[in-house]
Formats: structure tokens, sequence, C-alpha cells
């Protein structure tokens, strides 16, 4: 049965009273209401947008109030389950269905579960548990954290209910990271990148003195930082890499008076090193025209095609003026 923010909130209020004991994660269901979007211009029956072409999209609402703050979101290799955080310290585990011509069409088995820290508690403050990025690998969830910064290891089957079992060495001094802007993507190499397996970051807007981008390979023979070209107004909001080792990352601008915008620029696998200052051409670019909120979340999985396709989520702060919605694109190389 579904739970309400305020009954969550005295749970959380009475967790605090007893710290030094763990506490169970509650998992709960959440019924969800989609719309289907089929064109990704307003207006236009146009489908290919500079290196993506727009297969369809979601946009979908809940009347349990937790499902929102999508920051990231990871699928499972048969491409329809999929896991992601909410900065609000939550999980949201679920699967994508699609109608007969193979389209996006709805969600399916939908439930949330608190985080629970590395001594076993729900966490009841956001800064505590502000979850940003998400990556998968064999027996392990991986999430970042902004404002207490820090990259974690969750166990897989198991991280529904169970704690961290442990924090990697993330490598940026954590003085260089903004309380509201740092490591917002994580992400696996794939087995053709020359760091195969390994874990990767990169900060949202955290800079250097030269305005470039904190970033680490956190793993391996080669780990180190390496810097990430920011470009004003734009902040890195997640990554996902394609299968031959190119990164995609996602970004995303605000102003009051433009509203939101996003891009997806694309970092050659083999520039990839300690030291290295990384950009790349942008392959898609949007703005308010165009079906989009505060995207968030990116993924790459296999098309039934024999494609990569391009999954995308925006984070809707549990505002009435924002969406939550899930976008397909084909990368059309």
């Amino acid at each position: 049965m579904a739970i309400s923010r305020l009954t969550l909130t005295a749970l959380f209020l009475s967790t605090a009273l007893c710290t030094a004991f763990p506490v169970m994660a509650e998992t709960l269901a959440a019924p969800v209401s989609v719309k289907r979007i089929t064109q990704f211009k307003s207006g236009s029956d146009e489908t290919r947008f500079g290196s993506f072409q727009f297969l369809g999209g979601l946009e979908f609402t809940s009347s349990e109030e937790l499902l929102g703050s999508l920051s990231s979101i990871r699928f499972r290799p048969d491409g329809s389950q999929f896991v992601s955080v909410l900065d609000t310290g939550h999980w949201l585990t679920g699967r994508i269905t699609r109608d007969g011509e193979g389209f996006l069409a709805g969600l399916a088995d939908l439930s949330i579960s608190s985080m629970v820290d590395a001594r076993g508690n729900i966490p009841h403050y956001k800064g505590d548990i502000d979850a940003e990025g998400l990556a998968l690998r064999d027996g392990q969830v991986l999430v970042s954290f902004e404002r207490d910064h820090r990259v974690d290891v969750y166990p897989d089957p198991g991280f529904e209910t169970q704690r961290p079992l442990r924090s990697l060495n993330i490598l940026i001094p954590k003085r260089e990271l903004r309380s509201n802007g740092g490591l917002e993507t994580v992400v696996v190499a794939p087995p053709q990148s020359p760091h195969s397996g390994t874990v990767l970051t990169i900060a949202e807007n955290s800079v250097d003195r030269n305005g470039n981008l904190f970033a680490a390979i956190l793993e391996g023979p080669v780990r180190g930082q390496f810097k990430v070209v920011r470009n004003d107004p734009w902040d890195v909001t997640d990554g996902a890499f394609l299968p031959g080792g190119d990164l995609l990352l996602l970004e995303r601008r605000f102003s009051f008076l433009g509203g939101v915008g996003m891009r997806i620029r694309r970092i050659a696998g083999q520039d990839i090193r300690p030291g290295a200052l990384l950009d790349g051409p942008v392959q898609i670019e949007a703005d308010m025209a165009y079906q989009i909120d505060n995207m968030e979340g990116i993924d790459v999985v296999a098309g039934a095609d024999g494609r990569s396709h391009i999954m995308l989520v925006s984070d809707d702060n549990h505002s009435m003026l924002q969406r939550n919605l899930m976008l397909e694109f084909r990368l059309v190389e």
C-alpha cells in the first residue's frame, strides 16, 4: 500500500532516534499513468535530430508522491528492466513495455525503496544521501552522491535493502567539489574500452581554476584525474558509454528567460586518460520547443534493430511545473 510523504517523514524521524540500530528499508509499489509522446519537436513530424533519430517517449505520473526526482537510470542487459536513483535518497526499479511495433508503450512493476547508508540506517537529511549518479556491473550497483561527496558500492542483488559494501576513493579533493554540483555522473567502461570494467566519475559544475570540470578514473592501473571542458552555461548531468568505448555526456542549461535546454556531447573513448582535457562534438541539442524538461539521466541499450538506443529521463524536482519524461532515440552513425 502506498505511504504518504508525511508518514514517511515520521518514519525517518523515529529512525533518527534509534541510529544505533540498523533499520529495514521499506519497498513501496508505485502505480503509474503514462501519456505517449510521438513528436520530439512540438508540432513537427520530423524524427532526425543531429546524430539521433527520435523513436518515441513517455510522460508519466503517479499517485505515489515519492515517484519523481529521477537522477540517473541504468537498464539491465535485457533492455527492459531498469534501476534508477532519486535524489531524495530512494531506489526506483521497474521495466518498460513496448507495443507490437517495438515502441515505448508504458512502465510496469515500479517499486520504490529507501536507500540505506553505511551504518545501516535510512538518512533523513537530503544532504546525507543526495543520490545523483548510478552504474551497474557484475554483482554491484554504484552510486555517486552530492553534498556528502562519495561513490558507494552496493551489492546486486540486494541493494534495495542492504548497506553499501564500501566507498571508492574518488581521487578528487572534496574541497574542490561544490555542494550542489558534485559527482553527478558515474559510469563503468565497456569491454571494448581501454579502461574495461573500471569506474569513472565526472562533476556537474565543479571546476578548476581554468574553468574545466573535475573528473577521474577511479580504478585500474591508469587511474587518476582528468578534466572535461565546461561550456557555460551547460552542466553535465549524466553519462553513458557506447559499446565501442565512446562516452556520451548529457548536459543541461537553465535560465528564467530561456527555460531549460538539453544537449549531448560525444567524447572519444581513446582520449580518456589521466591528465587529459576532454571535449567532443555535440550530437543533439534541444530547447523548450522540444519535448524536454530537466533531463538528468541517460543510458545506452542494444535495440532489437542491432543499433544503439539512447534512453533519457528527466528530474521533475517534485514540482507541478515540471514533468517526468522518458525519451528514446536511435543513434545514427
